[in-house]
């Protein structure tokens, strides 16, 4: 099947073994990255066992294009959904009876109508896949609340395999999918969440759109990628200000009108180097492989989540960048919306550990995949491919500037029952002259100027990381500062701070002195004309069947053909990704576009 359908001679890391135990009537938990080969190990054994696979999937939005994959390798596929009528959805129904289907996706809504389970009844089903399985962890950040009645399943069809898998889970986060799904007597498995290819990058916020315009423009011209912002507003300014600048970007969030936003997912999985600005709405599931940069304009409230998006750049293995903006706004903002959320104060908690997290790995001095990986309980090596490898910070003691900064926050609070926020603190402590230390008479505390030895932004840097290390906190809606239980220890000379200390910003360097590579940049010379021919070729057939590019063939497909240059269909037919199906219908297109001189 691995060959014939899908064009692949051998099978990745865990692969043949979770296909050996579902195909053998067992159930599984997948926790494997992105790009690592999930969707495999419910196709195969669907095709292998008798009956219909059926994956349970969040990802209405895009059952159709999964649908389309499928069929372009000769796979028999439908899907049951909302977005269909009733002539769509009973046209898929009797080819499931019929036994005429070897996948059917369904939204894990459906199996709230009994109109479905009781189709399910009448077929015969070879296995069930629970897709995106994080989805049942009620404090994980893609929750959905239809997934918690799926361990339903397996008390209604108890003969029939479950396989689960997630792209990204903690050890508590995988406890609780097995457990909800009733899964802990399943096979277990559990991939490296290393993403090689993906180079990791945290700067600080400086003008964070003009920083997202240079890395585009030096680094990924042309390229496709996605820019993910906290609030609408920003992404709506975000993608104004690219398209304004050359850079052709469209929006993507809850607020656009289901038309825009289905139209605009559409372009972004169908068309070559277009930038989606958007939401964390955003992203889950989108199969594109040549995502060469995510970046993030706003700190993610989790390291779970700002894995499970960056996971979405390079699914093709090839180099891509994780870029993340990230200031001291950010952190009084995410901490005011922790005090300020619904529920209860466990709920606060698991939040504030999620953000505290999220700020370790962006301020740590040691290497970030191997803090990233720790994350998930698993251990990396110095990766010489992020930022903190790449240019080291340095690492100095701050434990009299913070003495500094919590005093004034002291002097503020107990001797004038006042409270700031960042700005007016660094400007008592920088001795300036301005209104509003006037009109406090800030200028008579003892406190006011004792810092000139630091610039303003280091400053905030010196804030942002007692906010870090919780010896800050956020009080108010106006984002004051407040002394905690442990700025006493500090204040008290009983502990000492290590703080990071920003490298000198290098100048701006060019995609190919920056070590980033396009597609094509490591083939020989002479196969470079013959890979944008055969690019043209399938962007041209992709347009004319109405399906994304990456339907037709992958990039590394095309690369290959490119430099083995077959001359018959036999030869074609041994590249990788090239199944029979695939030989068949686009074979001769392919044969015929390289006997085309240039």
């Amino acid at each position: 099947m691995l060959r014939r359908v899908f064009g692949y001679d051998a099978f990745r890391g865990d692969q043949a073994e979770i296909i050996d135990t579902v195909v053998g009537g067992g159930d599984a938990l997948v926790l494997m990255p992105t790009g690592g080969g999930k969707s495999l190990c419910y196709q195969i054994p669907s095709l292998v066992r008798s009956g219909v696979g059926v994956v349970i999937s969040p990802l209405i939005a895009l059952m159709q294009d999964q649908v389309d994959a499928l069929t372009a390798l000769g796979v028999r596929a439908g899907f049951l959904n909302s977005t269909q009528d009733f002539d769509q959805r009973r046209e898929v129904e009797q080819a499931f009876l019929a036994g005429e289907l070897d996948l059917l996706y369904l939204a894990p809504e459906r199996l709230r109508v009994e109109s479905t389970v009781r189709l399910l009844d009448q077929g015969k089903i070879a296995l069930f896949a629970i897709d995106e399985a994080h989805c049942v962890s009620q404090w994980g950040h893609d929750f959905r609340p239809d997934y918690l009645m799926l361990s339903e399943l397996h008390e209604r069809w108890p003969d029939v395999p479950r396989i689960a898998l997630t792209a990204t889970a903690t050890e508590a986060t995988h406890a609780e999918i097995a457990n909800r799904l009733q899964l802990t007597g399943a096979k277990h498995f559990v991939a490296s969440f290393d993403r090689p290819n993906i180079q990791y990058r945290i700067v600080p916020k400086d003008n964070p759109q003009r920083q997202l315009l240079d890395l585009l423009r030096t680094e990924h011209a042309g390229d496709a990628g996605i820019v993910y912002c906290l609030s609408r507003n920003s992404v709506e300014k975000t993608a104004a200000f690219l398209t304004q600048n050359g850079i052709e970007a469209v929006p993507y969030h809850a607020g656009l009108d289901s038309r825009v936003r289905a139209q605009n997912q559409a372009r972004f999985l169908r068309e070559d180097g277009l930038v989606v600005v958007a939401t964390i709405a955003f992203g889950m599931g989108i199969d594109k492989p040549d995502v060469r940069f995510v970046a993030h304009l706003d700190l993610p409230k989790s390291v779970e989540g700002y894995y499970q998006e960056t996971g979405r750049a390079g699914r093709d293995g090839l180099p891509s960048t994780a870029w993340l903006a990230y200031g001291l706004q950010d952190v009084v903002q995410q901490r005011k919306m922790i005090d300020t959320s619904e529920g209860d104060l466990a709920h606060r908690r698991r939040l504030s550990a999620h953000l505290d997290a999220m700020l370790a790995l962006c301020e740590t001095v040691e290497c970030r995949r191997s803090q990233l990986l720790a994350y998930f309980g698993q251990h990396g090596d110095t990766c010489q491919n992020c930022d903190t490898c790449l240019t080291p910070p340095e690492s100095w003691d701050g434990t009299i500037a913070a003495q500094k900064l919590l005093s004034t926050v002291y002097r503020l609070q107990h001797e004038r029952n006042q409270k700031f926020g960042a700005g007016q603190l660094i400007d008592i402590l920088l001795g300036k002259d301005t209104d509003k230390v006037k009109q406090f008479r800030h200028q008579e505390l003892t406190v006011f100027g004792i810092g000139t030895e630091l610039k303003d932004t280091e400053w905030r840097g010196v804030i942002r990381q007692l906010l870090a290390l919780r010896l800050l906190t956020v009080e108010g809606d106006y984002g004051t500062l407040v002394l905690t239980e442990d700025s006493a220890e500090v204040l008290g000379r009983r502990r000492t701070v290590q703080m990071r200390r920003e490298p000198e910003r290098a100048k701006s360097k060019s995609r190919s002195s920056s070590g980033k590579k396009s597609p094509a940049a490591d083939l020989p010379t002479e196969s470079l004309p013959v890979f944008e021919r055969l690019r043209t070729w399938r962007a041209t057939t992709a347009k004319d069947q109405g399906v994304p590019a990456y339907v037709i063939f992958h990039d590394a497909t095309l690369r290959q053909i490119a430099i083995d240059l077959p001359t018959t269909l036999t030869a074609l037919g041994a590249i990788n990704g090239i199944g029979e199906n695939k030989l068949a219908k686009y074979g001769q297109g392919v044969l015929e576009t390289l006997a085309t001189p240039d």
